[in-house]
């Protein structure tokens, strides 16, 4: 199994929107990929929860049955559709990757 976990930090302001806006318009897009691909385990989207302290805003935790599920979901055409956006929102990502 491979663990595939992603970290978003979002500007103050992008894409007419502030960054709690964008947030949980990223969350939704990335939930849209929920079970596109077959491999799939587990798809888990978070959104830093205001309080605490965070030092990124999006988090995504997934979880695949081998290197070619993952490599399947990137380059899927749902997947591709979030890039765009994400570029014009992100200030930093953080990726690791790791078999479990």
């Amino acid at each position: 199994m491979l663990k595939h976990i992603v970290m978003w930090k979002l500007k103050e302001r992008a894409e007419g929107a502030d960054r709690a806006t964008n947030a949980v318009r990223l969350k939704a897009m990335l939930e849209g990929c929920r079970n596109i691909v077959p491999g799939m385990r587990r798809f888990e989207v978070g959104v830093a929860t205001p309080g605490f302290e965070a030092t990124y805003d999006v988090v995504l935790v997934s979880e695949f049955d081998d290197k070619a599920a993952l490599e399947a979901y990137a380059v899927h055409p749902e997947h591709e559709k979030i890039k765009a956006f994400v570029a014009s929102v992100r200030d930093a990502r953080q990726c690791i990757d790791y078999e479990a």
